[in-house]
């Protein structure tokens, strides 16, 4: 070795030294460096670079990779994945996303082409040097991330985080976690598509660009803590403005009627068969029946006329089943049949996608990947639903060929699959003893809709009846004249059906939509024995007073078939955006509704007033199509976001000078908390305003707000108040509750009742109404004078 001195730094004695025994090596990622001692002190001394010490030792040799390393997102399915590929394979989870946007800042460069910044995540840090140790031994790296953009962007992130290049890094995708689909996948590895990685990009940027420009905006001009999105702030309006409808509408009354008929011969039994039908048309024309008045003239000449049917149209029916689920559909038919949220349906999907312990089998993926707008299925899938189906209903149950379905979402991924067991010899009973109750029940929709699928049409025997009221003045000598049967005055109509061949109804049958109207057509009702021109024996005759209804509020189910009718998101995010509105304090869920709570109406109309374009979902579904369009290569996403942020900065700049200054803040009710004698303030929370202390956090007493309208309560005398429940809809109560519960959804009027002094509601349209009496006035009537009403 060389006797030229190498000088080091001692970090002791804080001053350079010659280094006592050195020597020279090499580090891992050969780096040439030399280490000694301190000549004085003894603490050892390092010092990176090549030094002359280096010239006696051999080259440095990289250690040998040799091993094969796996990284999925999750452990889960890291276990499930590392069992069918063996010990050959080091399989570790990346637990989602390595690297993200910068949280304080907005990290997009929209000056330099809309460059992101991103970085690793403090949480995430640990995660990334485990991955980096694994990836310099490795000489394959195969990123076996979720099959969608999210996936290929988390696979493109976990390259630059983890330092995987390209000679190493082999992209694999499944869409179920299967030992064939795993091993097929393997054998035939591809690249990162960037088409993908840029689509996802694209969407990424758009959402921070949108949330946090316009987000600072409503904390200066109306309230801290306020946000808004590029996709959350649709679906609020979407609840918002259908809330409106339901506030805005004034119920019609109608009236309907239906006659109880039955055969002439059968009123000698003591139980004669009967069925119903109801009054179709009235001389040609539809039902019109207004009021009570209306429906009692035509029943007084209804019950003394002749009931004859007219024509019986007796016919056959195939009732095709519905397509396997997409994640749309899963989510709508677990609301539906289970109560489930979407956010539920998607954390019990990802179990059962990721793998589950079932057995002897080990841990397995039960179904195909849970995020999916396709409805299309493997072959193979089909040939084995198709050998199930044979050997387990029979022949008959098998369509001659095997079904296509359409994918009715726009933007659909045909590449993908539906949602569907990974093998449906897997049977729900027989692994129930291996899944949790949401597992099963879960599991066991999947399976049934997909075996559905794959089956026969059901045939029904349909039973249509016309019925002729013929009144007494058109009877000619008596009888029914043939005219009456062709030119009908009063048409009743009655249907019904019973299975012919179940099909796949013995499996599966699809529920129906929570706020689809009533089918006329009455499922499994059976006539009597019954001919043409047969006159009929009317038993009685039922009128019914109907008001039309509003709309009904979206649930999350039919909000995510709304969205999706739209195309505004897709299958990745439709449970983020209905957790987010909810966690914003937007909308709340109450039962199965969605309600939008005072503060959601708030942001609603500043957004929808200063940024229309936005808000406008025609704007949100083109700009989902134009990401789709980057998916595929057909548009460059830089292009995208120009064209996108040039009027949106537009937009921005005008809001910035004409938004109204609302300052929602913390405001003095003029009243002393009665706990410790600070003021009391009113202050704004998730759901909208509420009072409380001014000495928080010292003192946590709080109230509900109100407006106090100087009217009396009529059960006890105390002041009646404007208040609303958490979400948000305004009621009337008594100050003096809970001594006194009186309330009303309807306003309270300061005008007694002039018939019996009563309390005066705001009624129908342009009524007034009593709670007492229930006499209904005009309004312009009534010497009405509104009092001064008084915030507290």
């Amino acid at each position: 070795m060389t006797e030229e001195p190498i000088i080091g730094y001692c970090v002791k004695c804080k001053t350079k030294r010659e280094m006592q025994d050195p020597q020279a090596l090499y580090l891992e990622n050969g780096t040439p460096a030399t280490k000694g001692t301190c000549p004085v002190c003894g603490v050892g001394m390092f010092r990176m670079g090549r030094t002359p010490a280096h010239d006696d030792l051999p080259p440095y040799e990289p250690p040998p990779k040799d091993g094969r390393l796996v990284i999925v997102e999750s452990p889960a399915k890291a276990r499930t994945v590392g069992r069918f590929l063996g010990k050959e394979y080091t399989v570790r989870a990346s637990v989602g996303h390595v690297r993200d946007l910068l949280r304080s800042k907005l990290s997009v460069d929209v000056d330099d082409d809309f460059k992101p910044r991103y970085r690793i995540p403090n949480e995430k840090r640990e995660v990334v040097k485990e991955l980096k140790q694994e990836v310099k031994r490795a000489a394959e790296v195969y990123l076996a991330t979720d099959p969608d953009r999210e996936g290929e962007a988390i696979a493109w992130h976990l390259m630059a985080a983890a330092g995987i290049t390209k000679d190493q890094a082999r992209r694999v995708v499944f869409h179920e976690i299967t030992k064939d689909a795993i091993e097929h996948a393997f054998s035939q590895p591809s690249e990162i598509n960037m088409d993908l990685v840029n689509a996802q990009q694209a969407r990424r940027i758009l959402d921070r660009l949108v949330g946090y420009q316009i987000s600072p905006l409503l904390w200066e001009r109306v309230r801290n803590r306020l946000t808004a999105g590029r996709v959350q702030s649709v679906a609020v309006r979407l609840i918002v403005e259908r809330e409106r409808e339901i506030q805005d509408f004034v119920p019609q009354e109608y009236w309907s009627i239906e006659a109880e008929l039955t055969k002439q011969a059968d009123l000698r039994r003591k139980k004669p068969r009967t069925f119903t039908a109801k009054l179709y048309r009235i001389r040609g024309q539809e039902v019109d029946l207004k009021n009570q008045a209306d429906a009692q003239a035509v029943v007084d000449e209804l019950e003394s006329a002749v009931y004859v049917i007219a024509n019986i149209k007796r016919g056959t029916r195939r009732r095709r089943p519905s397509p396997p689920y997409t994640t749309s559909t899963m989510q709508q038919e677990a609301s539906r049949r289970l109560g489930f949220t979407a956010r539920r349906t998607m954390a019990v999907a990802q179990q059962l996608y990721m793998g589950l312990p079932i057995g002897e089998e080990g841990e397995v993926g039960l179904i195909t990947y849970m995020r999916t707008d396709s409805t299309n299925v493997a072959e193979v899938a089909q040939e084995e639903a198709r050998k199930y189906i044979g050997e387990r209903f029979g022949q008959k149950f098998l369509p001659a060929k095997p079904p296509k379905y359409k994918t009715k979402a726009k933007g659909a991924q045909e590449a993908h699959e539906a949602i569907r067991p990974t093998s449906v010899f897997r049977e729900p009973e027989a692994i129930k003893k291996y899944l949790t109750r949401d597992q099963y029940r879960l599991y066991n929709l999947i399976w049934q809709r997909f075996v559905a699928s794959q089956m026969s049409p059901a045939v029904m025997n349909t039973v249509s009846l016309d019925i002729a009221g013929v009144p007494q003045a058109e009877l000619v000598d008596g009888q029914v004249p043939e005219s009456s049967l062709t030119e009908i005055t009063y048409h009743f109509r009655a249907s019904g059906s019973n299975v012919k061949f179940p099909g796949f109804l013995v499996v599966y049958e699809e529920a129906k939509d929570e706020d689809a109207e009533p089918s006329e057509e009455e499922a499994g009702r059976i006539f009597p024995p019954l001919v043409d021109k047969e006159v009929l024996a009317l038993l009685r005759l039922m009128p019914e007073q109907h008001f039309t209804q509003p709309p009904p509020r979206y649930s999350e189910a039919t909000l995510v078939r709304t969205l999706e009718e739209y195309g505004i998101g897709r299958p990745s995010t439709y449970a983020p955006i209905i957790t987010t509105i909810q966690n914003r304090g937007y909308v709340v869920r109450e039962g199965s509704r969605l309600y939008p709570t005072e503060t959601g109406f708030l942001v609603n109309d500043i957004l929808v007033k200063h940024f229309p374009d936005i808000l406008d979902y025609g704007f949100t579904a083109r700009m989902e199509e134009e990401l789709d369009r980057i998916a595929t290569g057909e548009r460059d996403w830089v292009s995208v976001l120009r064209e996108f942020y040039g009027p949106f900065s537009e937009t921005l700049k005008r809001a910035e000078q004409e938004m109204e200054y609302l300052n929602l803040g913390d405001e003095p009710t003029g009243e002393m908390c009665e706990l410790c004698g600070h003021p009391l303030i009113v202050k704004w929370g998730r759901y909208g305003k509420f009072i409380a202390c001014s000495n928080y956090p010292a003192c946590r007493n709080t109230k509900s707000f109100y407006v106090s309208l100087g009217i009396k309560c009529p059960e006890c005398g105390g002041e009646l108040a404007e208040r609303r429940t958490r979400r948000g809809r305004i009621f009337y109560g008594c100050l003096n509750y809970p001594e006194c519960e009186f309330t009303t959804w309807d306003k309270p009027l300061p005008t007694p009742c002039p018939q019996c002094g009563g309390l005066l509601t705001e009624g129908r349209k342009g009524m007034a109404k009593c709670l007492s009496c229930g006499e209904e006035i005009e309004l312009e009537e009534l010497p009405l004078e509104e009092p001064a009403e008084v915030e507290a």
